[in-house]
């Protein structure tokens, strides 16, 4: 069967690889259908792993599938069933796993396609508990943006800024694909959305998102917009993760008592900041990573509901996943880019 492996830095080739045997106790076999493509893919691919890895490496960490076959034991899911695959390989036995959440595994083994093999194969072999099955009226790239794009930013508004109605939220890099979702998810909970983009064309599709501001961050200091649009209180909330790059000017954006939620570093991984400004003004600073289950099924039921819908930049094959992260890497892209397996 086909696979798409880096076989070194900024090399990626496809190989035929042996198909995965029956699926063992809890296992099943997975027939991949899409793969959204994402940053930490293009930190893979650049040879920005920190972390052991060994090549050649399955790429891929977002992605869905249809059950194909059942090991002993499985009861969750059926064959045909479409799912959503969780990206990081949990232990399942830990405390935080047995309370459903996830993404604080004290032993999970890594991520799918960064650390550990991905999805970007036609078959693959999983534990039965890291696949949430897709509702009906949710197709493969709805399934396939849950865990990432989607799960994400359920688990960085709700259950870590707790963000409500009728808050200010500010939300950067509006054309990513967690921004896309980030500003539909707060516009349906009724939050006013100020968001940033680099360009002019971006800053239209923003606005026929949902978003009621929109910067851009090339022409304008975005955190002087936000003062000004404010009447100088400041947001309620932000919405974090580009990095260094922002983080001086998402402080200054926060209303006394605001939170920040960041889940990324794409600009860098190091910054400063004033601790007298963090303390004075309260402000609450949340770090967030990856997503609990719940959250991916809690976006596939909104997504069912038609309350939100992935917003999809591009769809390529094997042949096409050169040129498609070299957009990401220029940051040419609005929306999600899919990789269509199956």
């Amino acid at each position: 069967m086909r696979a798409l492996q880096l076989i070194e830095d900024r090399r990626l080739e496809q190989r035929d690889v042996p198909p995965p045997p029956p699926p063992a106790h809890g296992e099943v076999t997975l027939a991949v259908r899409a793969v959204a493509l994402n940053h930490i893919d293009v930190w893979g691919w650049r040879g920005m792993a920190f972390a052991k890895r060994t090549l050649p490496l399955t790429i891929g960490a977002e992605a869905s599938g249809v059950v194909e076959t059942v090991g002993p034991g499985v009861a969750s899911v059926s064959p045909g069933q479409l799912v959503s695959i969780y990206g990081a390989r949990t232990c399942g036995l830990c405390r935080p796993c047995r309370e459903r959440r996830d993404n604080l595994c004290e032993h999970v083994s890594g991520v799918h396609g960064f650390h550990l093999d991905g999805f970007a194969q036609e078959k693959i072999n999983l534990p039965a508990r890291l696949l949430v099955p897709a509702p009906p009226g949710v197709d493969p790239v709805g399934a396939a943006v849950a865990p990432v794009t989607f799960g994400t930013v359920e688990h960085m508004l709700f259950d870590n800024a707790k963000l409500e109605p009728g808050e200010t939220i500010l939300v950067h890099a509006g054309g990513s694909g967690i921004g896309t979702a980030a500003i539909q998810l707060a516009k349906r909970l009724g939050c006013t959305v100020i968001t940033t983009v680099g360009s002019a064309d971006k800053m239209e599709k923003a606005k026929a998102l949902g978003a009621d501001h929109v910067i851009n961050y090339r022409e304008d200091r975005f955190e002087g917009a936000v003062r000004k649009l404010t009447k100088k209180k400041g947001v309620d909330v932000v919405f974090e993760h580009v990095g260094a790059d922002t983080w001086a000017g998402s402080i200054l954006s926060m209303k006394r008592g605001g939170r920040l939620v960041t889940c990324g570093s794409t600009s860098g991984v190091s910054t400063t900041m004033n601790l007298m400004q963090l303390f004075q003004q309260q402000l609450r600073i949340i770090g967030s990573f990856g997503c609990r289950m719940e959250n991916m099924a809690n976006a596939m039921q909104k997504m069912a509901a038609g309350l939100v819908s992935p917003v999809i930049d591009t769809e390529v094959d094997f042949d096409g996943i050169g040129e498609a992260l070299k957009r990401m890497e220029g940051r040419d892209v609005f929306g999600k880019i899919i990789l269509r397996v199956g």
